[in-house]
């Protein structure tokens, strides 16, 4: 038989066996392509990474920053004459304080300079000369004066730098990256155990003994007080030791708030994960509710650049009761007494969140 027979018998035989009505869509290329878009599709995580975290932290920043491109800068004065001379300048918001409120919002970021009157009719300016924000804010502010008195005459003015533990950055960042790294480790861990334990089945098993349910929950509070030891010595620790960051508050104070605050997240992640049966569901809930506080609570940056309309709302956050309570504490030296509206957020979140896990908690 010729080659060019053998060939037309393979052809034939190739045809038969070929499924009819075959298309595009049915090529395994096709099919295979399909199967990894379903897959993405149904990872709620990935999903939330992708489409959901860039909105979230664009809408979030953009809120706090809308008034960039204008560079309008807090600061604060103590005295009428020199509010009345600076808000002259339009890239400045002038808040007129009392000098121990002003000295407050001055050490917790809350305004980039102080100004004040000096000894001879001068013009004192506090700020931090490593802050860009302050620099502008300084440069800004003394125009605003000599524009008020003439600049024929030109007001003698002095700089005190701000560069004290207690008014930097660093001192403001701190307390900040330990409220998250509280309200991160509390609702991580806890979340998927809970969900791991779910999907193994072994809750089912837990069910089926005497042990009382709310005992299984509380298990995992208590758990917290360990491992909390040793998160809240090390970033602290490491604040002090590299970065002389001061701790003017009770210690006794500073522990009760980060255990608070922890029961407080431990209880938010039992109520995430009372109902969802895998890890990717329960992982998306938990960026979902915790993707906000990241923004809004003032981690990285003071909460007040966000509109007063939204203050109550950002307020009554955990993660912002956690971080202000914790700077107050650490930079200002407040105690219980002082800290009492924020110890009342923290204490209404560990209640509530845990009384609603309780009553919806699934163990199937």
């Amino acid at each position: 038989m010729s080659d060019r027979a053998i060939s037309a018998v393979r052809a034939k035989e190739a045809g038969k066996h070929a499924p009819r009505g075959s298309s595009l869509g049915d090529h395994p290329l096709v099919q295979l392509t399909l199967v990894r878009f379903r897959e993405f599709i149904r990872e709620p995580e990935a999903l939330f990474w992708v489409f959901a975290f860039p909105i979230l932290l664009a809408a979030g920043l953009g809120i706090a920053f809308r008034n960039r491109p204008a560079e309008v800068l807090k600061i604060a004065v103590v005295t009428p004459e020199l509010a009345q001379s600076l808000r002259s300048e339009k890239l400045l918001d002038v808040q007129q304080l009392e000098s121990g409120a002003a000295e407050d919002a001055l050490r917790t970021g809350k305004v980039a300079l102080l100004a004040g009157p000096g000894a001879h009719g001068t013009v004192v300016y506090r700020y931090d000369d490593t802050n860009p924000e302050a620099r502008a804010a300084h440069m800004l502010a003394d125009r605003a004066i000599q524009r008020a008195a003439g600049r024929v005459d030109p007001v003698p003015s002095s700089d005190q730098l701000m560069r004290e533990p207690g008014s930097r950055y660093i001192d403001f960042l701190i307390p900040g990256l330990l409220g998250m790294n509280l309200m991160g480790s509390a609702m991580w861990s806890i979340g998927f155990a809970i969900v791991d334990g779910r999907r193994k089945k072994l809750l089912k098993r837990l069910v089926a003994t005497p042990m009382p349910r709310h005992y299984y929950l509380l298990s995992f509070l208590l758990s917290r007080i360990l491992l909390l030891v040793v998160e809240v010595a090390a970033l602290l620790g490491f604040g002090a030791w590299f970065f002389h960051v001061p701790i003017r508050g009770s210690l006794l104070d500073l522990a009760i708030l980060c255990v608070l605050g922890s029961f407080a997240f431990c209880a938010l992640g039992l109520l995430v994960a009372s109902r969802a049966r895998t890890i990717e569901a329960a992982s998306g809930l938990m960026n979902v509710v915790m993707m906000p506080m990241w923004i809004a609570s003032g981690v990285f940056f003071s909460s007040q650049h966000f509109p007063d309309m939204m203050q109550p709302f950002i307020k009554a956050l955990p993660l912002t009761a956690v971080i202000d309570a914790l700077r107050a504490n650490i930079l200002q030296g407040s105690n219980l007494a002082q800290l009492a509206p924020q110890v009342g957020v923290m204490a209404s979140w560990l209640v509530i969140c845990f009384a609603l896990a309780l009553k919806l908690f699934r163990w199937r």
